[in-house]
């Protein structure tokens, strides 16, 4: 851990801050969010159709909502967009704990979610500017504190939350007010460091054309189509590998002990291990190759759950305890490896495919697509979930998502050896003279 926090020390302050920045809205978020759907559920009483609008409300505003926060970044300045995120949240959460009207509690979700649409996209995109040419490290250090915050976030949040969940939202709101304090003073503006947001004849470029300017971009839209199964994989630590213990090992203290296993396994490897991993990756090969070989391990780590469903399940005891903890342990432990292999090249490869241009925009449209990716891939995942347990075939879904890894490996490999990960400068400058 020493050696992380030198390098972070070996950055400008704004990249500095931006990292801490992360590791306090995951902080916040998770110290609340994991806890929403029980108290909407039992304190407030409201019916299951209900829960579910509240929880869609806020993830489709966010995901709906990417690509503008990352045009209006790119538009208005990161700062802002930065600045305004945060004081959603404090509103949001403030008044999840407050108050107990279904419209005020729709609103309040929705903000939540419009918040993550305005920051996130500005965060990344400012990193990136600021990092230089050293952003695949920057991002690799960004996921560090990424990680941190959504493993510590929980913890502080189960205990605020046997107090009363509405210290629980007031704390969430407090911590999210001191950081928009915080980035005000410290935090340097920063606007796109380019000239695409006017034309030649000095008028400004309309957001349409854009828009239209990225979505035209074929090997960014091909890398986003690409990398959308890399969300549905990584998102089966909150889906599939719970529900899997849950499967063999009931829904006694056993099961949620061996849950919160699969969350410390994932967000502990990517702290000890992240910069490692990037440091050897860069080394020894280029991005599209680690992009390559981090979808592949994604894919592998679905090969424990795997082989233990050709083994005979225990009737109960050790053998069924390990049998329920020991394979997603290790599917958890290979995500998270492959993600660590895989991101801080994936946010890089999107600054290149943009040419750094609408850096912002093309970071939310990316969002967007991997977001829309994920329900989908959630739902078909759920329904080979479905399909396994009535056809006594458990080995459906993990064949699926074995296979999804690598499909979506080998579309990536594909991408490089066609030359559509280089990116437009390095695509220009592979191209012959010509008179």
């Amino acid at each position: 851990m020493k050696s992380t926090f030198a390098q972070v020390r070996s950055y400008d302050r704004s990249v500095q801050l931006l990292m801490v920045n992360q590791f306090t809205i995951n902080l916040g978020f998770y110290m609340l969010m994991p806890y929403l759907a029980t108290h909407l559920a039992g304190p407030l009483g409201l019916a299951g159709w209900l829960v579910g609008l509240i929880l869609g409300v806020r993830n489709f505003s966010q995901q709906g909502m990417f690509l503008v926060g990352g045009t209006l970044a790119d538009r208005l300045g990161y700062k802002p967009m930065i600045i305004t995120g945060l004081a959603l949240r404090i509103v949001g959460f403030a008044t999840l704990g407050l108050v107990d009207s279904v419209p005020a509690l729709i609103a309040a979700s929705a903000a939540t979610g419009l918040a993550g649409a305005l920051f996130n996209p500005a965060t990344r995109a400012y990193l990136a500017a600021d990092a230089g040419e050293r952003r695949v490290e920057a991002f690799a250090l960004f996921n560090v504190f990424y990680q941190a915050g959504i493993l510590l976030g929980p913890l502080v949040g189960m205990v605020l939350t046997g107090v009363g969940f509405r210290v629980t939202c007031l704390a969430a709101a407090g911590i999210f007010a001191v950081l928009s304090v915080v980035q005000i003073r410290a935090l340097p503006a920063r606007r796109a460091d380019d000239d695409t947001k006017t034309r030649p004849d000095g008028r400004r470029e309309s957001v349409w054309s854009q828009w239209r300017s990225i979505l035209a971009n074929r090997p960014f839209m091909l890398f986003s189509l690409a990398m959308i199964g890399s969300y549905v994989m990584t998102f089966q630590v909150y889906l599939a590998l719970p529900l899997e213990v849950r499967r063999l090992g009931g829904e006694g203290q056993f099961a949620a002990a061996a849950v919160a296993v699969l969350f410390a396994v994932s967000g502990l490897s990517t702290i000890l291990g992240q910069t490692k991993v990037t440091a050897w990756c860069k080394a020894r090969m280029a991005p599209g190759r680690a992009l390559t070989w981090g979808l592949l391990t994604m894919g592998a780590a679905f090969l424990p759950l795997l082989l233990a469903t050709a083994l005979p399940v225990p009737d109960g005891g050790v053998g069924l305890w390990l049998l329920a903890a020991v394979p997603p342990a290790l599917s958890a432990l290979l995500l998270a490896v492959g993600t660590m292999i895989a991101y801080p090249f994936e946010m890089d490869t999107i600054v290149r495919l943009s040419g750094n241009r609408l850096v912002a925009t093309h970071y939310g449209l990316y969002n967007t697509i991997c977001g829309v990716g994920i329900t989908l891939g959630n739902l078909l995942t759920g329904a080979a979930l479905d399909a396994a347990r009535e056809a006594g075939v458990p080995a459906l879904p993990w064949t699926a998502l074995l296979l999804l890894g690598l499909g979506c490996a080998g579309a990536l490999h594909g991408l490089e050896r066609a030359g559509r990960l280089a990116g437009p400068a390095a695509v220009a400058r592979s191209e012959p003279a010509t008179a």
